[in-house]
């Protein structure tokens, strides 16, 4: 099996300055990747042969916008693929944040506790302007960034935000790293807890029970704690529900991740789908598959990952109260990021209103729309968040 992993990916890059959208660019010449190949191997194809598009591009491989190179660049990587001691350097991070007083003006959000409710409590009260909209994917590119740029200032965390390969082990997602309830993993599922599955796709796609449901119950976020939502989770059963982030609701964080929903969306078909097959062609049909479309019973590659996870991640205000919530948008961004570079002349465009499948209907977004994110940084356009390797302030590539 072809495995592009981190090393593999330093490797290649190492001499040259790569950007992560050319604006100057043509499209990209068409890409044949053998559709019956296993979706890792058709990831790693699908990056290899973005960086080779990116490497041939001599107006972007010269310059250095904004004093961001290939010397300077953060190199999101796999947690597959990093040490025992970087994983538990992430986690330490990780609990230092739900340690820490929380930062948000206590009148506006009462719930908020630790620095790491701070994230939970913007994602909260953004959720009908982040989700469904023009804002989805570079709102949550700044998010994750955000969150990254806390754990190494407010936490000491040396490394970069990592990222959960949705494609790995689909076959048995209780093996995967990120969820084998390990002391390096994010946890494992939850205590069992008998429940009705789960409604996933606003509310029109029937996901089956797993095996937990309950308080998360191994790993190092073994009877985590939170203190906001649950305010609308996909997950039956749960009843403890608040209305928004002026109520504290003390509580374990539940979990029941889900093996029906890997087999059945993370797939080659709709990997090729979003990055070089009909869904890829233009922004828009990019940002409606890869949330999904719910009408037609797709879950689309954003909304399994939530559902994979199940319990709390299943909640579209309060989800950021699963750790694992970090990781699965950092492989959401990597996806976005390969496909502006295999789409150059799709990559810095927008796509939908102001609001939630644009309820209320609003205006059109466009690129000079601002990015809130309260406490957790400065607001930032739209446009700011296109070039990864822009330095508006992104610096980063995945590998």
């Amino acid at each position: 099996m072809l495995l592009f992993h981190a090393v593999t990916a330093v490797h290649l890059l190492a001499a040259r300055f790569v950007a992560a959208v050319p604006v100057d660019a043509a499209e990209s010449p068409a890409i044949e990747i053998d559709p019956t190949a296993e979706p890792l191997d058709a990831l790693a194809q699908l990056q290899q042969q973005a960086v080779g598009l990116l490497e041939q591009n001599e107006s972007v491989t010269k310059r250095a916008p904004k004093g961001c190179s290939l010397a300077t660049t953060a190199l999101r990587r796999d947690w597959e693929y990093m040490t025992k001691v970087e994983r538990k350097a992430y986690i330490s991070a990780v609990q230092c944040l739900q340690k820490l007083p929380s930062k948000s003006d206590p009148t506006w959000a009462p719930a908020a506790k630790t620095r790491y409710d701070d994230f939970v409590a913007i994602h909260v009260n953004q959720t009908m302007y982040i989700h469904g909209n023009g804002l989805f994917l570079t709102w949550h590119r700044y998010f994750v960034w955000a969150y990254e740029q806390a754990l190494r200032n407010e936490c000491g965390y040396t490394g970069y935000q990592p990222y959960w390969n949705w494609f790995a082990h689909t076959d048995n997602i209780y093996k995967s790293p990120v969820f084998d309830g390990s002391d390096t993993s994010l946890g494992g599922d939850g205590e069992f807890f008998s429940h009705n599955g789960s409604l996933a796709g606003a509310s029109t796609i029937p996901i089956p029970s797993g095996q937990g449901g309950g308080c998360i119950k191994s790993g190092p976020f073994k009877n985590m704690q939170a203190n906001i939502g649950p305010i609308r989770p996909g997950m039956q059963g749960i009843t403890d529900l608040v209305p928004d982030i002026t109520v504290q609701n003390h509580r374990c964080l539940r979990r029941d991740l889900s093996s029906y929903i890997p087999k059945k969306w993370f797939t080659t078909a709709n990997l090729l789908n979003v990055t070089i097959g009909a869904g890829s062609k233009t922004h828009k049909l990019f940002w409606t598959e890869i949330q999904g479309r719910y009408p037609d019973g797709f879950l689309g590659l954003h909304t399994s990952g939530h559902y994979t996870m199940g319990g709390d991640a299943t909640d579209l205000y309060s989800s950021v109260n699963d750790p694992a919530f970090w990781l699965h948008h950092a492989m959401l961004d990597r996806m976005y990021w390969i496909w502006q570079t295999l789409h150059p002349s799709e990559a810095n465009k927008v796509a939908g209103t102001l609001t939630l499948t644009n309820k209320p209907p609003t205006r059109d977004a466009t690129i000079d729309e601002p990015l809130n994110l309260g406490v957790n940084g400065d607001t930032k356009l739209i446009k700011d968040m296109f070039n990864t390797l822009g330095g508006t302030p992104l610096c980063y590539i995945y590998a």
